[in-house]
């Protein structure tokens, strides 16, 4: 009983047999804007709630910030209308920009 979790990024160096052999799992964001704000504030701790001298105004941009991100994580099911260059906006994006 031997089980290995990695994370690869394409490249040449990697055995490609590896990846073909192997279960895949991926995840997804969820489905609509409520839910996408649910899950986004469920990930913060009250820690990052509290990292500044002024947390009515941090929450109010925090707030503006996972909303923003909400919207364009929901745009992305409409293709590239109304964009100029397609970008995949995930979690990872939302966490830089604090």
């Amino acid at each position: 009983d031997f089980r290995l979790w990695l994370t690869s990024m394409p490249t040449g160096a990697f055995p490609v047999t590896v990846l073909q052999n192997g279960l895949k799992m991926v995840t997804e964001p969820p489905k609509g804007l409520k839910s996408n704000l649910k899950g986004a504030y469920l990930k913060l701790g009250p820690q990052e709630l509290a990292r500044t001298d002024q947390p009515a105004v941090w929450r109010k941009l925090l707030f503006g910030l996972r909303c923003f991100h909400a919207i364009a994580q929901e745009r992305r099911k409409f293709g590239p209308l109304g964009w100029n260059i397609p970008y995949e906006f995930n979690d990872t994006d939302v966490d830089i920009s604090q």
